[in-house]
């Protein structure tokens, strides 16, 4: 079901929300939980939505530098692009949106969200909230409370799209509403939020008291 609201703004994660980063993500993390002698398959699953140190640092491992670690995979995600792909609809989507009304939040390091979103063929928006804008990543709601501060609305007033579960909780912290894309789920995610597979099948309309989600 889709909301049936007007908005000041809506607020993006990017992974899996605006684009797709799964099959890199997994080369590089892959790699990594290898490298370190971690079930890859059991691994895996965990790094979506959340920082790349708060992932290493979960792992507790001894003698890790997690500093150190998180700039190694830093570097390999930046080299690696294959495969990174729009969600279907995303960037007519997002290209409807007035520029002062829409902002990206996403747990990837700046220099990573960018390479990722010109490499998806999608628009930077003015306002991209990165790991290093916030000191508490997802599930806290700092990154989208930020986004609605700079764009100078309250962040009740917008609507969140996230895709994974601390994304979500990060938006309903905020006091945002929230809408779930699924494009990217490999399996249901148990959650009471409205959702849509992707952009293909809805459109926005903009005016002066804000932005509303309708079906296309």
């Amino acid at each position: 079901m889709i909301p049936a609201k007007t908005y000041a703004a809506f607020l993006f994660d990017m992974d899996g929300t605006v684009l797709d980063s799964i099959a890199v993500a997994e080369r590089v993390w892959g790699d990594w939980a290898r490298r370190h002698g971690l079930d890859v398959e059991a691994f895996l699953p965990t790094i979506h939505g959340v920082r790349a140190e708060e992932t290493i640092r979960r792992q507790n491992l001894a003698g890790v530098d997690i500093a150190l670690e998180t700039l190694a995979i830093l570097r390999a995600e930046v080299a690696d692009v294959e495969g990174v792909i729009p969600i279907p609809g995303a960037e007519a989507f997002l290209r409807a949106l007035p520029a002062d009304r829409w902002a990206v939040v996403t747990s990837a390091q700046r220099e990573l969200a960018l390479r990722r979103l010109e490499a998806a063929g999608l628009p930077v928006p003015a306002e991209l909230i990165t790991a290093e804008d916030v000191t508490r990543g997802k599930p806290a709601p700092d990154g989208y409370a930020l986004a609605a501060r700079r764009l100078g609305v309250a962040a009740e007033a917008c609507l969140v799209f996230e895709d994974a579960p601390a994304g979500l909780l990060a938006g309903e912290a905020a006091g945002a509403d929230v809408i779930m894309i699924t494009a990217t789920h490999r399996h249901p995610l148990d959650l009471d939020h409205p959702a849509i597979a992707d952009y293909s099948g809805v459109r926005v309309s903009a005016a002066a008291d804000g932005l509303r989600l309708a079906q296309a």
